[in-house]
């Protein structure tokens, strides 16, 4: 019975780390590649290092 127990386990890990990624992301404020623009402080930052 040690691999239906080896299978168990690993499902029941996986869907642990899935319940944990979409809460971390869902907390976080949904990350993604959607970006805020900078505000005016950061782009004058930006500006006058000639980035």
């Amino acid at each position: 019975m040690p691999k239906l127990e080896q299978l168990a386990a690993l499902v029941v890990a996986a869907g642990l780390a899935l319940v944990s990624y979409w809460l971390f992301f869902s907390w976080a404020g949904g990350g993604g590649y959607e970006r805020r623009a900078p505000s005016r402080d950061q782009a004058a930052l930006t500006d006058r290092r000639g980035l």
